[in-house]
């Protein structure tokens, strides 16, 4: 997302990372040739505290050797769809902060901006343009690169978990056909809609784990969730027809919730469970079932990104 940070590392791919006061959280990813289009070669969660800190975790784990990226957290940013200016590509983020000014609680000047463009389909005429215009206030930004300079790692981008989401999506997706992906956070969930690596739908619904957790078998959570997924591949169809969804993937979680019985159930899609080890390369000794690929999920996401991406 902002990628206009020092650049650094010399191992190929990126290193998502992610600590505040008690944990830290990581992982590297890099592109390769094949039929899974990337590796991952680590992935860890260590807890600081006395017996170890972040200068530890960097240097067991050699994290100065690696280009560094980084997430905000929900909360930390806005992201607005709105119609796209009208302006050429390097007038857009000067142009976006005089269409959402009205938009946020505070000033433009307070405020670092950036996009994800949504392209439309080929050959289309009338329909309005849109993007989405990704806003954070410039202190959650210094606060945040700060931090990594404390840390003696060398922060190259940061991202949000929506752009992370959707590098999972790419390698998920049939040719030419829309995918949503859902994944369930202990209090809420972000579901994306992707169609050629391109992200035209992002939303989080309150509902999460602990919705669902709450009873033996499908109930009033699993319900609204399938009416949140329904409005949402409605809203879908109407304004972007070209991307028809070819299934749903479903994230890891860290226990069965029977949602997705209840999905496959009641929708005309083919709803499946993602698994790690059916996209990736693992390294020998990497395991991402479970609790480590629901826990860093987004980590992973982030740990993807493509560099020809602008976002």
């Amino acid at each position: 997302m902002f990628g206009w940070l020092t650049q650094g590392g010399r191992t190929p791919g990126w290193l998502a990372v992610s600590f505040d006061e008690t944990t830290v959280e990581f992982a590297h990813a890099r592109r390769v040739r094949g039929p899974k289009a990337a590796q991952v070669s680590t992935y860890a969660t260590r807890d600081l505290g006395a017996d170890a800190s972040i200068d530890r975790v960097k240097r067991d784990h050699k994290l100065s050797s690696y280009q560094c990226s980084t997430m905000l957290r929900p909360g930390e940013y806005d992201l607005l769809l709105v119609e796209a200016p009208n302006v050429p590509r390097a007038e857009m983020k000067s142009a976006l902060r005089w269409k959402v000014k009205d938009m946020v609680d505070y000033a433009m000047d307070e405020a670092t901006i950036d996009f994800l463009d949504i392209p439309a389909e080929e050959g289309a005429a009338g329909r309005a343009h849109q993007l989405y215009a990704v806003l954070a206030r410039n202190e959650v930004i210094q606060a945040r690169i700060q931090k990594f300079h404390d840390a003696g790692l060398a922060l190259s981008v940061i991202d949000i978990p929506e752009t992370a989401q959707r590098n999972i999506a790419a390698l998920l997706e049939p040719a030419g056909r829309g995918l949503a992906l859902l994944y369930i956070d202990r209090a809420q969930s972000l579901l994306t809609i992707t169609c050629r690596g391109e992200l035209y739908l992002a939303r989080r619904i309150d509902l999460g784990l602990d919705h669902l957790e709450a009873t033996d078998g499908p109930g009033d959570a699993h319900n609204r969730m399938l009416l949140e997924l329904q409005r949402s591949f409605d809203h879908l169809d109407r304004q972007f027809p070209f991307a028809a969804l070819a299934k749903v993937v479903l994230a890891p979680t860290p226990s069965e919730t029977g949602l997705r019985a209840h999905l496959a159930e009641n929708l005309d899609l083919p709803v499946e469970e993602l698994r790690f080890a059916d996209i990736l390369k693992l390294d020998d000794g990497v395991l991402l079932d479970g609790e480590a690929g629901w826990r860093l999920f987004h980590v992973l996401g982030a740990a993807l990104r493509h560099e020809a991406k602008a976002l």
